[in-house]
């Protein structure tokens, strides 16, 4: 059985099998971050932490590359930890488990983290190589970006020399990205009143499950069911008929990933429960139908579980039903410049009961333009506010507007083009990179961002393309040797 250390190109993929070993879901770093200091120190390379923890190491230029424009290779150590049910894998302490399988390299149950792993063991290759060449080099690794960016936030003026920046975050090879979506994430938190569950009824949990997830910038054109939208909608069908009680509603655990998963807890009448379970059995069928093309996997579950001790007020549990089912997901609008891109999207993300008698409703929201994604931040927060619940919004990141103009750009498209015989696709992202919050504090940056190919970002079934890392590292080294030179 082929093993990951023995992909091309070896020095890549080693450090990438060794930073699979390293616990580093979102703002839990501290593991990787030790790491990469101890491979500074090894490699005798100088190597700086801000107040944040987002670090920097730099490496001189060999020889004769002197005067060109000092280059940033920018990567995050953070991933996202998303498991299948039922598998047993601890993120604070376990190794991601990875294989291969045929063209791809994936991970059993379990996100791969290869967004950003590979862009980081992209660039320690490239530190620890005494044969690469390059300009003035400094690799900035920053800290949680999957859960709100606050190592970009973070960031302070003067930390970095470069003025070139290639940020490692991109997933599909051949393309090259000069902009990006800004982001914002809207919370709800809502407080309710619970009573005691009637002895004489019967309880039933509700699951819903098999659904693919996604990333909520790449991927929310697609139509991807939603486990939470999904189970609301048979709650609030089943409020109407059957008179439930609800106990419990969770569901999703990243703010960018669209929820595959979600769960319920609802009490009913005993003479009702036949009359569910016919409901819900035609409800499910329903469902399959709706996203037969998009989710083959689609399932629903309902079981007889213990009786609760207590219920939601009937009054609060019908604005929670009421408000996410009206409560938008997916698509607002598309980009009137750049066809086939969209330009405005929410995600509802995630519900957590934080409390006895309060649940957290998680929602994010995109868009390259500012006032487009103010507004529907807005329309979010007067829902909210509907529910009765209190609201607050993340502190946000700016969209990166395409420069056409780009020096760094025209030197990637030419290099691209004399390597490959092809020419790169030149693209706007709606997902979320950190390049827009890198140019509010260095407004003289040039950046482009590239990548191999990665599928299912965020969710279990995120795999990275072994031929595209091969050609994204011939690529790079091309790149850093044909760096701009200072004018």
């Amino acid at each position: 059985m082929q093993k990951i250390t023995d992909l091309q190109p070896a020095e890549v993929w080693t450090l990438f099998h060794e930073i699979l070993s390293v616990p580093r879901t979102s703002k839990k770093e501290e593991k990787i971050i030790a790491y990469i200091e101890e491979f500074a120190r090894k490699h005798d390379l100088p190597c700086k932490k801000d107040r944040v923890g987002n670090l920097l190491i730099s490496k001189p230029a060999t020889k004769g590359l002197g005067d060109r424009k000092g280059i940033i290779l920018q990567s995050h150590l953070d991933m996202v930890g998303e498991k299948q049910a039922g598998v047993d894998h601890d993120f604070d302490s376990d190794p991601v488990n990875a294989y291969i399988e045929e063209e791809w390299v994936k991970a059993r149950g379990t996100t791969l983290g290869a967004d950003d792993g590979i862009g980081v063991a992209a660039s320690l290759a490239i530190l620890a190589s005494g044969a690469i060449r390059h300009g003035p080099l400094e690799c900035l690794f920053t800290v949680d970006e999957e859960s709100g960016m606050t190592g970009a936030l973070g960031l302070q003026p003067g930390f970095l020399e470069g003025s070139v920046l290639l940020n490692l975050d991109s997933e599909d090879e051949g393309e090259i990205f000069i902009g990006c979506a800004g982001g914002v994430d809207t919370v709800g938190r809502l407080k309710f009143k619970r009573k005691r569950a009637k002895r004489n009824g019967q309880a039933f949990r509700i699951h819903v499950g098999g659904l693919r997830g996604g990333h909520s910038g790449d991927e929310i054109h697609m139509g991807l069911g939603n486990a939470l939208k999904i189970l609301n909608r048979f709650l609030w069908n089943a409020d109407r008929r059957f008179k439930i009680s609800l106990a419990l509603l969770e569901g999703g655990k990243a703010r960018n990933a669209i929820p595959r998963e979600a769960g319920a807890v609802i009490t009913l009448p005993a003479g009702n429960s036949e009359l569910v379970r016919v409901y819900f059995e035609s409800f499910e069928k329903i469902m399959k139908q709706e996203m037969e093309a998009i989710e083959p996997e689609f399932h629903m579950t309902m079981e007889a579980a213990p009786l609760p001790e207590f219920v939601m007020r009937k009054k609060h549990q019908r604005r929670l039903f009421n408000a996410l089912y009206a409560c938008p997901h997916g698509v607002i609008a598309m980009s009137q410049e750049i066809p086939g891109m969209v330009e405005t999207s929410t995600n509802l993300a995630s519900i957590r009961h934080t409390g006895d008698d309060t649940l957290e409703i998680y929602t994010s929201q995109r868009s390259s333009v500012e006032s487009a994604k103010r507004d529907i931040a807005d329309r979010m927060a007067s829902l909210f506010s509907l529910l009765g619940a209190e609201v607050r919004h993340s502190e946000g990141y700016p969209g990166w507007k395409p420069d056409r103009r780009s020096q760094v750009l025209n030197v990637a498209e030419k290099t691209y083009r004399e390597l490959f015989q092809q020419e790169p696709e030149v693209k706007a992202i709606h997902a979320g990179l950190e390049c827009g919050l890198f140019l509010q504090k260095y407004p003289g940056l040039d950046m482009i961002s590239f990548g191999p190919t990665i599928k299912g970002a965020h969710t279990p079934e995120e795999r990275l393309h072994i031929g595209s890392v091969e050609k994204f590292w011939k690529f790079l080294l091309a790149l850093l040797e044909a760096a701009p030179r200072v004018e």
